[in-house]
């Protein structure tokens, strides 16, 4: 019996959302009296695996060669699979990524296990139960469900637990499963990131504005505010529909749902649609001029006023901390 956990790779490199990953598995792998071993697929080098061993994975299996070059959700599905299989695991854990949602169920139906995607704790094996708490409606509340099956697939949200230095020495172990040929029906031919840019799923800091902002031609002080606190910027809905943001950048239900740590709210009114994709952050701060905008009511701290005197003010306090 063992915990196997997924280490997604981005060109060769693992992000703070898979030590995340490795961290919360470890602890589970502990509860269990367990070992945690590791799989990587793509081309990380040595140096690179060997990290996973500072957060507790005693093993890695790397799995390299052209055809898993670049991802494919039903290969990399059927290859983490092989390797639950192999190692005899009865608790799968992967980040709860873009890639992540779309292989946690694959994996689950592969190994005819039980899924919990969002999860945001540890489970609870009080009783011999194995009870998992999630993010539900869209982030709106929280759900704790209960896996019976033998074999148990959590998908972890980002920033919901935290990175756990558990130094252990760390094997690497080549590992070469079977593809099936089928695996290859769909493909993604390229990818293209956004280089200079912190992403919106794995950053703790996000700043965000919405159409209180008036138009494309004053975002300067949002991604001036965002530098200097080394955030991610992000908008709403009616910003991106209006071009005046790229679409990669909405957070809300029908964009990219977040968890930072700290959520900066610029004339943004909190449509409930909006609320569900950033409901799960630590901390919310809101700036708005209207003292009846809903975001209010889940804001952790709010200040009501024009963003354009407010926010110019917070780059100019900023700035002096630093100096």
């Amino acid at each position: 019996m063992s915990v196997l956990v997924y280490v997604e790779q981005v060109d060769g490199k693992f992000k703070k959302s898979v030590f995340e990953a490795v961290s919360y598995a470890k602890a589970i792998a502990d509860k269990q009296n367990s070992s945690l071993t590791a799989i990587s697929i793509g081309n990380v080098n040595e140096n690179e695996l060997n990290e996973l061993g500072k957060y507790g994975a005693s093993k890695v299996l790397s799995v390299s060669n052209d055809q898993l070059k670049n991802f494919v959700n039903q290969a990399y599905a059927a290859v983490i699979a092989e390797a639950a299989k192999k190692e005899n695991a009865t608790v799968v854990v992967l980040s709860n990524s873009f890639s992540g949602k779309g292989l946690g169920p694959r994996i689950a139906v592969k190994l005819e296990a039980g899924l919990v995607d969002g999860a945001v704790e540890l489970p609870n094996l009080d009783g011999g139960k194995f009870q998992v708490k999630k993010t539900a409606f869209s982030g709106k509340a929280f759900a704790t469900v209960e896996l019976t099956s033998a074999i148990k697939v959590i998908a972890l949200n980002p920033n919901a637990f935290g990175v756990k230095e558990n130094a252990t020495a760390v094997a690497i172990e080549t590992f070469n499963p079977e593809v099936k040929s089928t695996d290859f029906a769909a493909i993604v031919k390229e990818v293209v990131r956004a280089t200079n840019k912190i992403s919106l799923p794995d950053a703790e800091l996000v700043v965000s504005a919405g159409r209180g902002l008036k138009g494309p031609e004053n975002w300067g002080m949002i991604e001036e505010l965002a530098s200097l606190l080394g955030a991610a910027t992000a908008c709403s809905k009616p910003v991106s529909d209006a071009n005046w943001r790229p679409h990669e950048e909405h957070v809300g239900q029908t964009g990219i749902a977040i968890s930072p740590n700290l959520y900066i709210a610029i004339g943004i009114s909190g449509a409930i649609q909006h609320l569900a994709g950033v409901s799960s952050s630590k901390t919310i701060v809101v700036i708005n001029k209207d003292p009846e905008a809903p975001f209010f009511k889940v804001a952790d701290y709010g200040i009501v006023g024009d963003a354009f005197e407010v926010v110019p003010k917070l780059i100019e306090a900023l700035k002096a901390h630093k100096g």
